[in-house]
């Protein structure tokens, strides 16, 4: 579908007509109340009828001007069609006529593109400000959501060199459950039943992997296990998680600063809110940095069940960076860090994206104390390579150790 219309766009200077239109549209729109997307529409129908004979010879060609014309006024451009492709997950713009997309696992550069560095900045303005976000030259760098949930990450020129950069990571319209991952063999039948059995009785659960390894998918997937008479405070740097069949649910979302630099309220400030709101849980989407020891001390104050990512390339790495994370917060003795650490989490979950580009759930690790002023880590579930065919990596879930601490299984009254 992309390479044929991409075709017209060399064939029929559609660019070009695509602007014309465009600019006989905004002369006659009238600014001074809100119009409709139906009346744009008609607009958009009559200029084309209008346009001199021969210019627009088919009815696809027709439809294809409608669209684009219809979209670089009232959506996002040349991003609309990928943005409806739904086998698209990642959408990348490096400047205005550089753009690249991912799908099913593979990169490819679409012949799209921007008419102009300014166009594409107007796209860029329309994202953030449909979020109350602000992106300036004080303030280049920002990330923010589309209306249907996808995270979009922005770098305005000259910070990004080559032009303003957009990175949108699409997710599905419906959220990933755990019935799902199973059918793409992300996980196993025997380690989902334990980690719902976990949910359900309240451990500490922290998830971590590389990028594109699937954590915010997990994360969602493990909050269908939550009881659904609790309350939950979700805290997102940009809202992405699709938390469903919670009644009493509070979603809160950071703010940068305004103009002055001042107004920011970050991860921080609302893991210290949520702990006045009476939550069962907190569910942190990911810990980047000074907010890993609110998170922790959250943890530690009766908030069981709760859950949150960060990236890392296994879990041990984990550990190590969220002793970091912790120091850039408040400066404290390393052994009282992995004191924290280790009576706040139970239990890790490292994911990862294979060379085939598949995500698997790599290792499901327990939080077992200290020794020696060491975190000491047992291991429950590992993936263990058994081989490729058809360019697909083949494995299985091996199971490796017994839980130890079940004192929450027994409170909750859950066998394992």
């Amino acid at each position: 579908m992309i390479i044929f219309e991409n075709s017209l766009r060399e064939e029929k200077g559609l660019s070009e007509q695509v602007n014309e239109i465009r600019r006989r549209v905004l002369e006659q729109m009238d600014v001074s109340r809100d119009i409709s997307d139906e009346e744009i529409l008609n607009l958009i129908q009559k200029e084309i009828r209008e346009s001199k004979k021969g210019r627009i010879q088919t009815l696809e060609n027709r439809e294809l001007l409608t669209r684009n014309v219809f979209n670089s006024l009232r959506k996002l451009d040349v991003l609309q069609e990928l943005i409806e492709d739904e086998e698209i997950t990642e959408i990348m713009v490096n400047g205005h006529k550089r753009i690249f997309y991912e799908k099913k696992g593979q990169m490819f550069e679409w012949e799209g593109k921007f008419f102009s560095e300014e166009k594409l900045e107007d796209i860029i303005q329309q994202i953030v400000g449909n979020n109350n976000r602000m992106v300036n030259e004080s303030n280049p760098i920002v990330d923010t959501r589309l209306p249907d949930g996808s995270r979009v990450n922005i770098v305005l020129y000259p910070i990004a060199l080559d032009g303003s950069t957009i990175c949108i990571r699409k997710f599905p319209k419906e959220p990933m459950r755990m019935k799902q991952l199973l059918e793409y063999q992300s996980i196993s039948e025997e380690a989902a039943a334990f980690l719902e059995k976990l949910v359900k009785a309240g451990y500490n659960i922290f998830i971590s992997g590389g990028t594109g390894s699937g954590k915010t998918t997990f994360l969602n997937a493990l909050s269908d296990f939550i009881p659904k008479e609790e309350r939950i405070i979700t805290i997102e740097d940009s809202a992405e998680l699709k938390i469903t069949g919670i009644p009493n649910l509070v979603r809160l979302e950071t703010r940068n600063a305004n103009v002055q630099g001042t107004n920011a309220v970050s991860i921080r400030d609302l893991i210290r809110t949520a702990l006045r709101l009476r939550p069962s849980r907190i569910l942190v989407g990911e810990c980047r940095g000074a907010e890993a020891l609110d998170m922790l001390q959250a943890m530690n104050t009766g908030h069981d069940g709760s859950l949150s990512t960060g990236h890392s390339n296994s879990a041990e790495d984990m550990l190590r960076r969220l002793e970091t994370m912790v120091l850039m917060g408040m400066e404290l003795p390393l052994p009282a860090i992995r004191g924290q650490i280790a009576s706040g989490i139970d239990i890790l979950v490292h994911l990862g994206r294979l060379r085939d580009r598949s995500r698997k759930m790599i290792e499901i690790m327990e939080v077992d104390g200290m020794e020696d002023g060491e975190i000491v880590l047992h291991s429950l579930f590992r993936f263990r390579e058994t081989g490729q065919a058809k360019g697909r990596v083949e494995g299985v879930w091996e199971k490796t150790g017994e839980l130890k601490h079940k004192e929450k299984l027994f409170a909750a009254g859950i066998a394992i």
